[in-house]
């Protein structure tokens, strides 16, 4: 691993933190979201990581100088997918976007876990980014020590 790998790796989870955040954000804009341009509620978006597993062939010429990958480790996001849960279904007459029973189709969002998702996401990128503080100074001092040796 070489010595801005770590750096990189939680910048990389920055990254996808920032998105996660995003995408609850969204969830929670549209939860009351009855009709969209596709004709239904809103459906809940998750999101889904993975790491970067490099080859062995890539670590080495990481080391060398070329950074054309990310470090292993780190974390990227794969796809936003929508949430397969079925729509909530509330008795509203009088709403025009209800159906011939009077019935109409809400998302099937819980604000209480959109908010622990999003506090998650605060939390793993506040994470993060000491992580990255705490490389920065592990460097810092490293330079210093040879200065003045």
């Amino acid at each position: 691993m070489g010595i801005f790998d770590m750096m990189s790796i939680s910048a990389s989870a920055l990254s996808a933190e920032r998105q996660r955040a995003e995408v609850t954000s969204a969830n929670l804009a549209n939860a009351e979201t009855t009709h969209t341009e596709s004709g239904g509620p809103y459906v809940r978006k998750e999101v889904v990581f993975s790491t970067t597993n490099a080859s062995p062939f890539q670590t080495v010429f990481n080391r060398l100088g070329s950074f054309g990958d990310a470090p292993a480790g780190s974390v990227r996001l794969t796809d936003v997918v929508d949430d397969p849960s079925p729509s909530v279904r509330r008795y509203e007459p009088g709403n025009p976007d209800a159906d011939k029973d009077g019935y109409v189709a809400y998302p099937a969002i819980n604000p209480i876990t959109e908010m622990v998702d999003l506090m998650s996401a605060t939390r793993a990128y506040q994470l993060n980014a000491s992580a990255i503080s705490a490389a920065k100074q592990m460097i810092q001092e490293s330079i210093d020590i040879l200065k003045t040796t």
